[in-house]
Order: structure tokens, then C-alpha cells, then sequence
């Protein structure tokens, strides 16, 4: 949980591919000329229409103009902490010089490949992130290779010791208190990017339409429309390009804010003890994680479907439910929003964590009253853990064609 809970500040694709410029130029040891960036189908897909933090601007060209100028990579996905103005001017002067070239690296060797080669007229550095979002896989210069390694999801291909639904479970309930406290700091960090949506104009501000005068007369003044809020505020700041870190999880801040804020705002609101908020934490992230483990970092497939089921998980409990009725909450996600897709980060995917919210709490009224999708149904299996596999083979080999489909669209606009 500690390796894949981080902090971020801003989408974690087009963040990412500016770590691995900022490596690829301290490697270099000066500024570059020139930059040709290689990325993988999903990497593309995530990074062309989300907003980049202090810039007022949309995109990969400025985040890898901003990652050669000014980033620095021993902040990880920080790597543009503390921007200026002037940095940004000086970033944009750079696009314009025509300094930046971005290719589609079809047939990529991780659905999360990112390849950076800088140049000046005498040297050349060469850097990739494969696998996982600062898992750097390969760096050279001049043709000295000074890092080659088996790639995080190489290595879990290997020798992954796999989770199941009940493991997952047992350890967020029976594991020492003290050993799960950490998990409050994700939620107070995603807390305060709810604050921070408050303060300004971001993206389709999709909680302020929830909260003002027509969504209240629509929606209500209660619970339910409280987890919206607070979710879709986070996620509208984030993508739009608010400069404020969220936590992560599994390499997505939009799945760390859909995995804690609908369990912490119920939480809040329901009187629940900073024990049973903990525990319901470990719940919903952990969960996200053990489904990730079927689907990978990226898919085709919609990444708050994973986070909300987990998030549902977590609520059924602090309900009072007990691990057969949490089975069925992740049961009644599974037949519901499996198939969502991915067309991209960008300030519309709080629409996406809105309809994920409320079907996760609609899931757990459900499973709390002991209903649940039967085996006879669908995709859904009598084991909760085929169940999840299931969901895997429709977010993997079944959608695969989608991403092919759907980054055609975005480069042909």
C-alpha cells in the first residue's frame, strides 16, 4: 500500500513523461536542443487533454518543456513543484521553438512506456519509464548505459504474490491499528484539493453544479450529494490543473480521490469512530489495488469502476456490514458500471467519478440489505474472486481494440 499510495500533483501520465525528460536532461547534463519523446498507446491517451499544475495550459508539450527547464527528478511526481511565471513563459518559449517531437510508440513493450531522448549537438541521453509511473527501466548517454533492469510489471509477471478478496479483508480488519494510521494522510491530502476547488473556477466544476440552487432542488442537501461534492471537487481542481497534490493510488490521483473521499465524507457524517474510518480506508484502497492486480496500471477501462468499487467496499462496512456483505457491494459494482472507458484524462472525468460515487453507494444500500447480483447474472460468479477476474478480462483482452479505437478519435480531431 505504501509502494502505491503517493502523493501527485497534477494527472500522473503527463507527469510522469516529465520525470522522465527531467532525468533524461540531468543525465544529459545541460539543456537540450532537442527532445523526442516515445509513448505507449494509454500514456498518449492520458496525457492530451488534461490540464498541467501552474500553467494555465493543457497537454504534453509543456509539461516536457517544463520537465527539461525546470523539473527535478528526485520530487517523483512532484517533479514541477514550485513553478514560476517565469518558468512557464520560458517552457512555452520552447514549444514555439519547435524543440519537442511526441510519437506514438505503437506495439510498446508496457501498456505504461515512456521513452525521452535529449539532445545537443554533441550528446545524447536516453531515459524510459516502463511499468509503473517512476519506474525507470533504461538511461544512457552517448551510448553508455548506465541503468538497465526487468521492469516492475516484469518482475510482478514473475513472481507476484497474489491478493485475494478475503486476504485484503482480513488484513484491513485484523491488522494493528498503528500499522494502517498512515492511511489518513491520503485522505487528508484529498481533502484539502476539495478545499482548494472551492477557491476558483476548474474544469466543468461539476461539485458546484451538484451543490448550487438547481443541483440541491435536484439532488438534496444530504449524504449522498455531500460524497458527490467532495469527490467531483477534488477530481475538477486535479484535472483541470489546480497546483495542489493529491494522494495517489496505483498511479492515479482520480483513483485515490474515488477510493477516500466517499469513506471519509460518510464517515464524517455518520459519527464513525478514526478506528473504523482507518480500517474502511484500508478497505477501499487495498481493494483497488487487489483488482488493479487483474487489469494493470492502465486500461482501456475507466479507473474509478475500480477505485468506486473499492470505495463501496468501504462505505458496506462502515454501514456495519460484514465480509459477506461486502462480497456483494463489489458483486453490484461489477454488474453495473463494468465497460466505462477510458477516452482519457481531462477535466470530464468527474462526470465519470460522480457516476461511480453514486453507484457505489446504491451498491452498498444493496449489499447492506443483503441483496446481491446473483451468479446466474452476467458476469458476476457465485466466488467474489472470479468475480474480479471477470472484470479483468473485460478491462484487458476484451476492451484492448477500444484504446486502439479511441486514441484515433483523440489524434484526429
Amino acid at each position: 500500500m505504501q509502494q502505491e499510495i503517493i502523493p501527485a500533483i497534477g494527472c500522473t501520465e503527463p507527469m510522469a513523461v516529465s520525470l522522465c525528460t527531467a532525468k533524461a536532461t540531468e543525465v544529459l547534463g545541460e539543456q537540450p536542443d532537442t527532445i523526442t519523446v516515445s509513448l505507449s498507446t494509454n500514456v498518449l491517451k492520458n496525457a492530451m487533454g488534461v490540464g498541467i499544475p501552474g500553467t494555465g495550459m493543457i497537454g504534453l508539450p509543456i509539461a516536457i518543456a517544463l520537465g527539461a527547464l525546470v523539473g527535478k527528478s528526485d520530487n517523483g511526481l512532484e517533479v514541477l513543484k514550485g513553478l514560476t511565471p517565469a518558468d512557464v513563459e520560458k517552457g512555452k518559449q520552447f514549444i514555439d521553438e519547435g524543440r519537442i517531437t511526441i510519437r506514438h510508440q505503437k506495439n510498446a513493450p508496457d501498456t505504461l512506456y515512456i521513452k525521452v531522448v535529449c539532445y545537443t549537438t554533441c550528446n545524447r541521453a536516453t531515459t524510459v519509464i516502463q511499468g509503473s509511473h517512476t519506474s525507470f527501466s533504461y538511461i544512457e548517454r552517448n551510448g553508455t548505459v548506465l541503468l538497465e533492469k526487468k521492469t516492475e510489471s516484469q518482475a510482478e509477471t514473475d513472481e507476484t504474490v497474489w491478493l485475494t478478496f478475503q486476504k485484503t479483508y482480513d488484513y484491513a480488519i485484523l491488522s494493528p491499528i498503528e500499522e494502517l494510521a498512515f492511511i489518513l494522510d491520503a485522505a487528508k491530502m484529498n481533502k484539502k484539493a476539495v478545499e482548494s476547488s472551492r477557491e476558483g473556477t476548474f474544469g466543468h466544476d461539476v461539485s458546484k453544479k451538484i451543490e448550487g440552487e438547481k443541483g440541491r432542488y435536484l439532488f438534496g442537501d444530504n449524504l449522498h450529494s455531500q460524497m458527490l461534492v467532495a469527490t467531483t471537487g477534488a477530481c475538477d481542481a486535479r484535472m483541470a490543473g489546480a497546483m495542489v497534490p493529491v494522494m495517489s493510488n496505483s498511479g492515479s490521483g482520480n483513483q485515490g480521490i474515488a477510493a477516500t473521499l466517499p469513506v471519509l465524507t460518510y464517515a464524517e457524517n455518520t459519527g464513525c469512530t478514526e478506528e473504523q474510518l482507518i480500517r474502511a480506508l484500508v478497505i477501499s484502497n487495498l481493494s483497488m489495488i487487489y483488482i488493479k492486480q487483474y487489469i494493470g496500471r492502465l486500461s482501456p477501462l475507466c479507473g474509478c469502476v475500480i477505485a468506486s468499487t473499492g470505495a463501496s467496499c468501504g462505505i458496506t462496512y462502515l454501514m456495519g456490514g460484514t465480509y459477506e456483505q461486502v462480497t456483494y457491494a463489489a458483486k453490484n459494482m461489477v454488474a453495473n458500471i463494468t465497460g466505462m472507458i477510458c477516452d482519457g484524462a481531462k477535466p470530464s472525468c468527474s462526470l465519470k467519478i460522480a457516476s461511480g460515487v453514486s453507484t457505489a453507494t446504491l451498491s452498498a444500500l444493496m449489499a447492506i440489505e443483503n441483496t446481491t447480483v446473483t451468479n446466474q447474472e452476467g458476469i458476476i460468479d457465485e466466488d467474489i474472486d472470479k468475480t474480479i477476474m471477470n472484470l479483468g478480462l473485460i478491462g484487458t483482452k476484451g476492451m484492448n481494440e477500444t484504446d486502439q479505437i479511441v486514441l484515433e478519435m483523440l489524434t484526429n480531431k
